[in-house]
């Protein structure tokens, strides 16, 4: 999603704030911008990683709710696909945001 307004409404900003302000921050140190020798190609990468890493995930479990929607409960297939959006899908989004933020980072330096 690359409109800004769309990410707004969506709520990625707020979704932003609870990874940088909880015990989520510790996930993937790889991804981290501790100073400004980092290599910004690196970061990038890690992030594409980690982007690829969280859709793959949300489709796998889109499917194991589908299923569990349609033979067991369908409210059940329900929590775990909203579950499957918190833990996935926003990660995956908020991603491809920090990754625009990159390349305009990236930009900059090598001009």
């Amino acid at each position: 999603i690359t409109s800004e307004t769309i990410n707004k409404n969506i709520g990625i900003n707020y979704f932003k704030w609870i990874v940088k302000n909880t015990f989520f921050k510790f996930f993937n140190q790889k991804i981290k911008l501790e100073n400004q020798k980092i290599d910004l190609t690196e970061i990038r990468r890690e992030m594409t990683i980690a982007e690829i890493s969280h859709l793959i995930g949300f489709v796998f479990v889109t499917f194991f709710a589908s299923y569990k929607s349609i033979t067991e409960n369908y409210s059940f297939g329900q929590v775990i696909m909203i579950v499957n959006v918190l833990m996935n899908l926003y990660p995956s989004l908020l991603q491809q945001k920090n990754k625009r933020r990159i390349d305009k980072l990236i930009k900059i330096k090598s001009s």
